[in-house]
């Protein structure tokens, strides 16, 4: 599944970062890497989602969320 496909209040484990070394470094720049945990708190379609990891919220593109991997967690 891809991050762009959460629902809201989901959390989910990062599996995997498919972008390019420019998106892969701002990326983890800001913490998110593989496994790291993630708890979606707005994915509207056709606006950024916004997420919790490791106490900071983060903002990104529908199109950069779509090249991270996760599953979703209980």
């Amino acid at each position: 599944m891809r991050l762009s496909e959460v629902t809201e209040g989901s959390k989910v484990k990062v599996n995997a970062i498919l972008g390019k070394r420019h998106l892969l470094s701002r990326l983890i720049g800001v913490g998110l890497a593989e496994g790291a945990l993630l708890q979606v708190v707005q994915n509207e379609k056709g606006q950024p989602v916004l997420f919790y990891c490791r106490d900071s919220v983060i903002v990104l593109s529908e199109k950069d969320c779509k090249k991270i991997e996760v599953e979703v967690r209980q």
